[in-house]
């Protein structure tokens, strides 16, 4: 059994070594990005067992790709290299205050050559969850088919589904974004997103609201990321505003809601309240924040509980 499959698309995140206007930045590192990639991460590091479907080039990034995930312990059967279709990669502007933009360059993405047919629904219905967002299906159009058949597959079998919205405009328009996530949101148990987001979607910023009408759309269990105003949940009845937990310094803020995503998956599959789960998250968010990368801030286990305060961090 899986705790928990993705389905994304993963790239080379090319970081940069100083901080300002990308026009003026001379050098970069090369690190690995990828929201769904990302949350899967967050879910091993955490102790989940967590597997990766998706398509890299036959290159040299996509053979680094897929051993950074391995070495991650995520399971990568399901992932395959293609020719013709260079791996995605992305470059970072940082500021100062840790804002961030993101430039990509994924227009012939190894995603694209993936279709429902190619997907095993005995490996989806092995998973407890299955986590989609919305970066998957803008990439193309054919990638919304990918998506609906992973779902058909996980509703078949009683596999849970998750839902980041992850709206990228520089991929597609509102409207358009509109469209497709408003036919996957009837499908979704677990909610996990931005009210930014929310607000393009279901054109309300309000996390009451957002709750009201995810519920009448048949999703069960809500969390709406506010980022340094912290999050607000539903589940069963009961709704629970969560405290922000004040990260250290901020320095990067890419990869701060895909580990929310993993802290709050993390708490339902161990059937933890809804208050308890969203401050783990919203904890892992803080940590997140205060380390330069998108997946480098993503904590094991036994820092998030020595932030807790659940046990005693020896230094030295």
């Amino acid at each position: 059994m899986m705790d928990i499959i993705t389905i994304g698309e993963a790239m080379i995140a090319f970081n940069p070594t100083a901080t300002g206007p990308m026009k003026f930045v001379n050098s970069f590192e090369k690190r690995i990005g990828g929201a769904e990639l990302n949350t899967a991460i967050g879910c091993a590091r955490l102790g989940l067992k967590a597997g990766f479907i998706s398509r890299l080039g036959n290159d040299e990034f996509g053979r680094y790709i897929l051993n950074y995930a391995r070495g991650e312990g995520i399971d990568v059967s399901q992932v395959e290299f293609v020719d013709g279709y260079p791996t995605s990669v992305n470059f970072k502007e940082i500021m100062e205050d840790g804002n961030v933009r993101t430039f990509f360059y994924r227009d012939k993405s190894p995603t694209l050559t993936m279709t429902g047919q190619d997907l095993d629904e005995t490996y989806i219905s092995q998973a407890k969850i299955l986590h989609i967002t919305g970066i998957y299906p803008a990439i193309g159009e054919k990638n919304i088919g990918v998506i609906k058949k992973a779902i058909e597959y996980a509703k078949k079998n009683g596999v849970k589904v998750s839902f980041d919205p992850n709206i990228r405009l520089r991929m597609w328009s509102k409207e358009e974004a509109r469209k497709v996530l408003l036919e996957i949101l009837p499908h979704v148990d677990i909610l996990l997103a931005g009210d930014e987001e929310m607000e393009i979607i279901l054109s309300e910023k309000d996390p009451a609201i957002i709750i009201e009408k995810a519920r009448e759309l048949g999703i069960s269990v809500i969390a709406i990321k506010q980022g340094d105003k912290g999050s607000v949940g539903y589940m069963e009845g009961n709704t629970v505003n969560a405290a922000p937990v004040k990260a250290a310094k901020v320095v990067d803020t890419v990869g701060a809601g895909d580990g929310f995503n993993a802290g709050f998956i993390y708490g339902f599959l161990h059937q933890w309240s809804l208050e308890k789960s969203l401050h783990f998250a919203n904890t892992i968010g803080s940590m997140v924040v205060s380390v330069k990368g998108d997946n480098e801030g993503l904590p094991y286990l036994h820092d998030v509980q020595a932030r807790l305060g659940e046990v005693e961090r020896i230094e030295r």
